[in-house]
């Protein structure tokens, strides 16, 4: 497996955890001093991994539009998630990754527009997206690993 792959296989493999040691009620808590959730944030993981790696690839995302405009960047949670949309993220944390996996290695990410990230960094090809993508996972993981501290 290419070690990117295997980076954010570890990441997602966390935040399943995650999602199977909370109640409902914990993973839709948003603690006084953050303004999201535990489900947002991994929520939010999946749709930017779509953004940074299809849609600036001038491909189609492999979710719904609907989900991605839900949890893109600069979303915050609009009320609670149902257990439904709690088990149809969990899906997508595998789902999403292996996909992304096999479709690199059949190499359809010809084409990327750059992207000039918040931070300042321009992402300038499909393996500059996927480094960054990474880190912008393990960002999110460092803040769920933060909020569960006080759910």
């Amino acid at each position: 497996m290419n070690p990117v792959f295997e980076v954010q296989k570890t990441i997602r493999e966390i935040l399943l955890k995650v999602l199977d040691s909370h109640s409902l009620e914990q993973l839709n808590k948003i603690p006084q001093g953050f303004n999201n959730n535990i489900i947002w944030n991994i929520a939010h993981c999946v749709a930017s991994q779509q953004a940074l790696v299809y849609k600036l690839s001038g491909l189609p995302v492999t979710i719904s539009e609907d989900f991605i405009a839900k949890y893109r960047k600069d979303t915050k949670p609009e009320g609670d998630v149902s257990q439904a949309e709690v088990d149809e993220i969990r899906e997508l944390l595998s789902t999403t990754l292996k996909q992304v996996e096999n479709d690199f290695a059949a190499g359809i990410f010809m084409n990327y527009n750059e992207y000039t990230t918040s931070l300042g960094y321009t992402l300038k090809n499909i393996n500059g997206a996927l480094d960054f993508n990474n880190y912008h996972e393990g960002v999110h993981t460092g803040v769920v690993m933060s909020i569960r501290k006080f759910v």
